[in-house]
């Protein structure tokens, strides 16, 4: 075993062996900055060369007194013997007693414990917000400090000294703030591999989120350490308070069936965070904030309760849709989903109405019926409603829960198939953001409707060339069962409609995977019928980090693309290189109707829904920012889009 645990300590070591005049402490620093201006192959080629040299050619003497340093930097590999000095065996012809050597292992064992117990990747993580910043050792409790340059050169050592102290004084945080040069991050090292200052990019440009969310949890999941509890501290403006929390978030996915996570067999039921105890099993991570006025000084105010309220509302409601995505059909099927729905109704003393298999046809709802007829498990329509008194306005969110894809008869291929165990993932925001919406006081009518279905193959499969009739009361004929989505979609926007009398609905989707050729991996696209509501989405995706962009509204131009010679339209466009992801949600609109007097928003967020294997929570904050102003919270009230957005003239936002 190396008595290093990392490069730095060895180099330090080093310049401490050669000058043993200097306490340890001051070759820490005089250390931290020549360690910080190596580049990463002098780092690495240092760290190959002497730890070897260190474990092959160490001397008694030479061990004990690295023993005594590493001792008094505190490292957590203090005790480590190398085996030049150990005492012998004891001979075998003299007999020891059980207790002895019980008492002998227990010694080696604790002396080989890391005081930071680093826990395995699989482990479950609690995110906690404090209102404040408290008082921790970094030696003990890791510290992250994250922040726009701009930020950090107004912080003055004293501000987070509670965190850094004793392991940190002002010259090594000031010199680490000035040796940051963001490109687009950059980060610095305090203290060992415990204390870290990092740095957001500098520049966000109009179509992106003046918070620098993406990059936020980017560097949250580098550079957390995964130990029982540390820290991590945003410094930001007010303003991007929500949208830095909901990113630091996104980092920490609850669901894994790793067989190293002790919780796995619970955490399908888990639908919150953890209590936040460092004794339940998890880890905790702690989230504080040091808020920037507009005037550039720092703000003293802890966080108020309405403000925890929120964040740790919307915690919850991120993870679990997070969750919902990454669980794999056969732990998340029609019947699961419905589980989750129930869950959540009964923590909001909701009762939900359920609609399912042969009532689906025998109510008129066959797009959903048509879809999910061919699996094991039955579909569903499923409505929460939430209904206070004095309600002004009645908003229904429609979701997309396909909870698994196979295309049907028109059936994908075997590299398009993994991952359709995400095409819920507009009916798990949707559950999400509802659940936190009515927890932060929703005011109006808030229906959440959800058409669950599984697309699957089998006798009862709907094939081509059928022709279903929808809620709407249109005929659709069937040309590709792989464009599934728009079918359950058209019923649920129909009953918000008919028989939930809302005035605005909103449906949410991983609807196209053009929508990613479109806007890209981080945008969801944006398709409404006001001009007012899409200015508002988008300003409503700049505030929460969730972002999105508009995509064409001219169903004049493009409805053409569904013409049916025998039916009142198609379910697919005749031209796929013609703005599918705006002809896939036209189709939508129709059932409803071109002329529906209200306003009708839909998103299609089929690449943002997942940052690589991992599912990103999208959707939940974009809507809570959205509707924020019908909530008694006051910190969404104070995202919440206005009327008007002002006009974007800038080409980079500071």
């Amino acid at each position: 075993m190396e008595p290093y645990p990392n490069g730095f300590l060895s180099y330090t070591v080093a310049i401490h062996l050669k000058s043993p005049q200097h306490q340890m402490e001051e070759a820490l620093r005089q250390g931290a900055g020549c360690w910080n201006a190596m580049s990463s192959r002098e780092k690495n080629r240092y760290r190959t060369k002497y730890q070897k040299r260190y474990v092959s050619n160490s001397s008694t003497s030479r061990h004990r007194r690295q023993s005594v340093e590493l001792k008094q930097m505190g490292c957590c590999r203090k005790n480590v013997v190398p085996k030049c000095s150990r005492k012998p065996r004891t001979p075998a012809c003299r007999p020891r007693s059980i207790s002895s050597c019980t008492q002998k292992c227990s010694t080696i064992r604790s002396r080989r414990k890391c005081m930071l117990k680093k826990s395995p990747e699989s482990m479950a993580t609690d995110v906690k917000f404090n209102e404040s910043l408290g008082c921790t050792d970094p030696q003990t409790h890791p510290v992250l400090i994250i922040g726009q340059l701009r930020h950090l050169n107004l912080l003055k050592f004293s501000h987070l000294e509670s965190k850094l102290s004793p392991r940190v004084n002002e010259e090594t945080f000031l010199n680490a703030v000035a040796c940051l040069h963001p490109a687009p991050t950059d980060k610095v090292s305090l203290y060992l591999d415990v204390a870290t200052v990092a740095a957001l990019p500098l520049k966000s440009s109009r179509h992106n989120t003046a918070s620098r969310a993406h990059a936020i949890t980017r560097l949250v999941k580098n550079h957390v350490l995964n130990v029982s509890e540390e820290s991590v501290v945003l410094v930001c403006e007010r303003e991007y308070l929500f949208a830095s929390a909901c990113a630091v978030v996104r980092a920490f996915p609850l669901y894994s069936r790793k067989t190293g996570n002790l919780l796995a067999s619970s955490q399908s039921k888990n639908l919150g965070f953890g209590d936040g105890n460092a004794n339940s099993g998890r880890n905790v991570v702690n989230v504080e904030f040091v808020l920037i006025n507009k005037d550039g000084c720092i703000e003293n105010e802890p966080l108020t309760d309405d403000e925890l309220n929120c964040l740790n509302e919307t915690t919850r409601a991120i993870r679990m849709t997070a969750r919902i995505v990454d669980m794999p059909c056969n732990e998340m099927n029609v019947d699961h989903f419905i589980q989750e729905v129930e869950d959540v109704g009964r923590e909001l003393c909701i009762t939900p109405k359920v609609i399912r298999g042969e009532k689906l046809l025998e109510q008129g709802f066959g797009g959903i019926y048509g879809v999910g007829k061919a699996a094991a498990v039955p579909p569903a329509l499923v409505v929460l409603s939430h209904e206070p008194k004095g309600a002004q306005e009645t908003i229904a969110m429609v979701g997309k829960g396909i909870v698994y894809d196979t295309g049907g008869l028109s059936i994908k291929a075997k590299t398009g198939m993994p991952g359709m165990k995400r095409d819920c993932g507009g009916a798990a925001a949707i559950l999400g953001a509802f659940y936190a919406a009515v927890q932060c006081g929703f005011r109006d009518n808030l229906h959440a409707v959800f058409c669950l279905a599984e697309n699957s193959v089998g006798p009862n499969a709907t094939r081509p060339d059928d022709i279903h009739t929808l809620y709407s009361g249109r005929t659709v004929e069937i040309n590709n069962t792989d464009a599934e989505g728009r079918l359950v979609l058209a019923d649920g926007v129909c009953y918000a409609n008919k028989d939930l009398k809302a005035n605005i609905i909103l449906d949410m989707a991983t609807l196209t995977g053009a929508q990613g050729v479109a806007t890209g991996k981080y945008h969801g696209a944006v398709l409404t019928n006001s001009e007012t509501w899409e200015a508002k989405s988008l300003q409503a995706g700049r505030k929460s980090g969730d972002l999105l962009a508009s995509i064409i509204y001219c169903p004049e131009l493009h409805f053409s693309e569904f013409a049916s010679a025998i039916a009142d339209m198609k379910n697919s466009v005749a031209d796929r290189q013609n703005a599918q992801s705006s002809c896939a949600g036209l189709f939508i609109a129709a059932h409803l109707g071109f002329d529906y007097p209200g306003t009708w928003i839909h998103i299609d967020m089929a690449t943002p829904v997942h940052c690589g294997e991992r599912a990103t929570g999208y959707g939940v904050a974009l809507l809570l920012t959205l509707f924020g102003g019908h909530t008694d919270s006051k910190l969404l009230q104070s995202i919440a889009p206005t009327d008007e957005e002002p006009p974007l003239k800038r080409s980079c936002r500071d």
